[in-house]
């Protein structure tokens, strides 16, 4: 007799192997540290890494560039779309219709080949920062700024929003969190897309799967309940109590805890340093400091520790961008994870269909409508 194994949340549970990435002994891409990928290269690197499967040669690189460089634009339709649609509408549900409207519209959509999959993801990574900030700007009554061919991945958007070029220190501050966004193993998300690759369906019902299932406030949503969270807590003079409250009525604590990192998450420690530069040069510490005192007391007393969210909406902040936008940010960067995850799935498929325990009732016979009450 089988022995039936339930794992809650499929914690534990191996369902695949990939050749991607993965966080035992610390996340690496590849094969690639993360902590020296984040110190020795550009996302357009490692985009290119996930994709491709090795880091890219000088040429490589400067072919790739100018593939996603081509790329960022949207179809006029797309465009109007952005326009109608209504204020107050979820960054991430706006960024969801814009996918799969882009599907209509690229011509390998139907085409499954492993050299469409990667043209399609290529465009992608060029079009959906277009996308989101073409979409922020008509929200605010602007015009949209076109793309320019000669920035990277980070800077472009940075400019697209702002309509003026970033400093190098605000482009390489987005360009590593977007390096320590780009991948993480199995994540809800990314197996949502493996899922729906699965069942061999198409590219852009996979990414937009993925942005679904990003959207929840326990995955990617967390970066934009930080910076709600520090604000809420009244600034340093009031954290300690603040967060002394929310324990007592055991409520949580958005940006710390992981369920494969339980000590501490490494990505977390790297880009700590970029939100506090970013805070300084923006001339205020309070939000750094807020957050000093929430880590210290959650870490002593609780042995919770940050995860990457923690120190990315706090980074995202002090660059000036706001709120709406730090999951569609994630999104930029991830797409890139979820578009080798499923390139690696069509290549070695099997249809993904786990099995559930039953817990209803048992076996019963239909009563005719006259005996039922």
């Amino acid at each position: 007799m089988t022995t039936e194994i339930y794992s809650p949340g499929l914690e534990g549970v191996i369902a695949g192997e990939t050749a991607i990435s993965t966080v035992t002994g610390g996340l690496r891409y590849r094969g690639y540290p993360v902590t020296e990928l984040a110190e020795k290269t550009t996302f357009d690197e490692v985009a290119y890494l996930l994709l491709y499967g090795e880091l890219p040669t000088a040429a490589q690189l400067a072919d790739f560039q100018k593939r996603i460089a081509a790329a960022r634009c949207l179809p006029g339709p797309l465009i109007n779309l952005l326009g109608a649609i209504p204020q107050g509408t979820a960054s991430m549900d706006v960024l969801r219709s814009a996918v799969s409207i882009l599907a209509h519209f690229d011509a390998d959509t139907a085409d499954s080949s492993r050299a469409a999959n990667l043209r399609k993801a290529e465009r992608l990574l060029g079009q959906i920062p277009v996308a989101i900030a073409v979409h922020y700007r008509l929200s605010k009554g602007q015009q949209p700024i076109a793309a320019r061919p000669d920035l990277g991945h980070a800077a472009n958007f940075l400019y697209m929003l702002r309509g003026k070029e970033s400093s190098a220190a605000d482009a390489r501050a987005l360009d590593v969190s977007l390096i320590l966004y780009a991948e993480h193993e199995f994540n809800a998300s990314t197996f949502t897309a493996r899922v729906v690759c699965s069942t061999e369906s198409d590219l852009h019902s996979s990414i937009v799967a993925a942005i679904g299932a990003l959207k929840g406030r326990l995955h990617g949503g967390a970066n934009e309940k930080v910076m709600e969270l520090l604000q809420q807590t009244g600034g340093p003079a009031h954290a300690e109590k603040w967060l002394r409250d929310m324990l007592a009525r055991k409520e949580r604590i958005m940006g710390f805890g992981h369920r494969v990192y339980k000590t501490g998450d490494v990505r977390a420690g790297i880009l700590k340093t970029y939100a506090r530069q970013a805070a300084e040069a923006a001339g205020s510490l309070q939000w750094e400091e807020t957050a000093e005192i929430i880590e210290r007391i959650l870490g002593t007393e609780k042995h919770l520790f940050p995860n990457l969210d923690w120190p990315a909406g706090r980074l995202y902040h002090a660059l000036g961008l706001e709120i709406p936008l730090y999951t569609p940010i994630f999104v930029m960067s991830r797409v890139a994870g979820w578009s080798a995850h499923f390139i690696e799935q069509a290549e070695n498929n099997r249809l993904i269909r786990p099995r559930a325990r039953y817990t209803g009732p048992e076996v019963r016979s239909v009563k005719p409508m006259a005996e039922r009450g």
